[in-house]
């Protein structure tokens, strides 16, 4: 294992009616920004239990609403400056991680002295940062349990990644009661997002960590097991409990310390998600066969352990095992509704093209574990998915 910090200060409040909690975590005196999405929040109870619990602890609050799928630097702007305006200085985000991740900006944009796109473009330092608290509505990205947030930028169709320990929520409310109300092809996105954050950070060499592969694999085991009841209707309350946290498990820092960590799929996803506005779980649906098939020599122990370990393969020859592992995996992101491969998007024919020198002019190249993915490869990817 490689040498490694691990510090994770967030404060689960895990389970059915801890909103009501959230008002005596935060400081006495705080000035609320309340931040949510679209507005289903109002039609399934939770915006009415986190008022309740505001009010009931005396803190004074500004609403915001509109924060999109992959936040976009210009709504989160207007909230930076209603909250500047109004002095407030603690954020709450009331959503999914596209919310967790929008307030992150916010939180750091509202003290930032210089132009806030800087925080992503330029990786300026992050010096300040209001206080920031989560109520978790849809388990997908691990943003309620890290320091890390992706953002877009309408105008220039970009969507960049910054992180800061200042960024890192002081709490996060997660009642799996919240995900009742969700549409099928949310749950199906969580799902896949949280499964490939794991593929991320564990399908890349051998031997690094074997507690860390056993910790992944436990939590990919799981998310296959969980999926058909996680998905039914009526919702499965204790199904969506292990879904809630085997996605917060996915990508709150301990699975990946100390070892190596690809994240090709995320960062080819991320400029298909700007490109196009596919959903970020189906970018990932889409890129990740591509990066196993052009990376499949590099990755071939691991995919070996993966489908031993994970889909139970053992019988057939080791090519033949692989080429399961990969089909089982294919096959379950499209039992939850997300398909793969990225004919299944419909997307220009010079996307690969595209991508790559988005890529390369970005100075993100090289990508994956080794640093073996340079453009070329990129648009190998993108022909082989």
């Amino acid at each position: 294992m490689d040498n490694f910090v691990f510090h994770n200060p967030v404060k689960l409040l895990f389970g059915k009616g801890q909103i009501a909690a959230l008002g005596r975590e935060i400081s006495s005196g705080a000035r609320v920004l309340l931040a949510y999405g679209g507005g289903s929040i109002k039609a399934n109870g939770v915006h009415g239990q986190v008022v309740a619990a505001l009010r009931a602890a005396g803190h004074p609050f500004v609403e915001f609403g509109g924060i999109e799928p992959n936040p976009r630097y210009e709504t989160l702007m207007r909230a930076v400056a209603l909250a500047r305006a109004e002095k407030l200085d603690f954020v709450l985000a009331v959503g999914g991680g596209s919310v967790a991740d929008g307030c992150k900006f916010i939180a750091a944009a509202i003290p930032f002295a210089g132009e806030p796109w800087d925080i992503l473009a330029r990786h300026a330092k992050v010096e300040a940062a209001a206080g920031l608290g989560v109520v978790l509505t849809l388990p997908a990205t691990g943003s309620e349990m890290n320091a890390y947030a992706v953002i877009s930028r309408e105008a220039t169709r970009e969507k960049l990644a910054f992180g800061s320990p200042l960024v890192t929520p002081k709490f996060s409310v997660l009642d799996p009661e919240t995900t009742f109300s969700l549409p099928a092809r949310q749950l199906g996105n969580g799902i896949v997002d949280a499964f490939v954050h794991v593929l991320e950070q564990y399908l890349t060499v051998t031997g690094a960590s074997p507690l860390n592969d056993r910790l992944a694999e436990a939590v990919m085991t799981t998310l296959v097991e969980v999926a058909p009841r996680a998905m039914a209707v009526p919702p499965d309350y204790a199904a969506r409990a292990d879904l809630m946290w085997c996605a917060t498990m996915a990508l709150n820092g301990l699975i990946g310390q100390g070892v190596p960590q690809d994240w090709a799929t995320h960062y080819i996803g991320h400029e298909l998600t700007a490109l196009t506005g596919i959903d970020h779980a189906r970018t990932l649906a889409a890129v990740w066969p591509g990066v196993v098939a052009v990376r499949r020599q590099a990755k071939r122990a691991k995919l070996l352990q993966f489908a031993a370990r994970v889909w139970g393969l053992s019988e057939a020859d080791e090519e033949t095992r692989i080429d399961q592992a990969i089909a089982r995996t294919r096959a379950f992101f499209d039992s939850v509704g997300v398909p793969t491969g990225l004919a299944a998007y419909g997307v220009a024919a010079d996307i690969p093209e595209i991508i790559a020198g988005r890529l390369e002019a970005r100075g993100a190249l090289p990508l994956g574990e080794d640093g073996g993915v340079d453009a070329a490869m990129v648009r190998r990817i993108l022909d082989a998915a």
